[in-house]
């Protein structure tokens, strides 16, 4: 697999303002022959966050996911199990299987995150 993985900031900013992503990101996203990824992490994130009352979205995400092309990667055991290879430098659960997504499926992760670009991952600053 090979394209691109939206950090859970960088998809709320594109939903919300795309004029706050880089150029460079709001290009990649929605350039239909790019391959977009959000993790199903991501959407566990942002309900987690909406339960709280800190976040709202589109109750038809996943109809805006796909009429942006933006498709989603399920977290497998793979992926779970390889956080624990992980060094320590973040302690979001969900930045750090988001990074492992990335690394094994072969995917450039879009974060603004400075602490994500500490890891051994390629990153497009969004």
């Amino acid at each position: 697999m090979r394209g691109f993985l939206l950090d859970t900031h960088v998809l709320l900013r594109w939903l919300a303002d795309p004029a706050e992503l880089s150029e460079q990101a709001r290009r990649t996203i929605s350039d239909g022959k790019n391959h977009v990824y959000l993790s199903a992490a991501a959407g566990w994130e942002m309900a987690i966050k909406k339960a709280l009352g800190r976040l709202d979205y589109p109750s038809n995400l996943a109809e805006v996911l796909g009429k942006d092309h933006i498709e989603v990667l399920p977290v497998d055991l793979g992926h779970a199990l390889a956080v624990a290879e992980l060094p320590v430098h973040h302690q979001d659960p969900f930045d750090r299987i988001q990074i492992v997504q990335a690394r094994i499926e072969d995917l450039i992760l879009v974060t603004r995150d400075k602490m994500i670009q500490t890891y051994d991952v390629r990153v497009l600053v969004g």
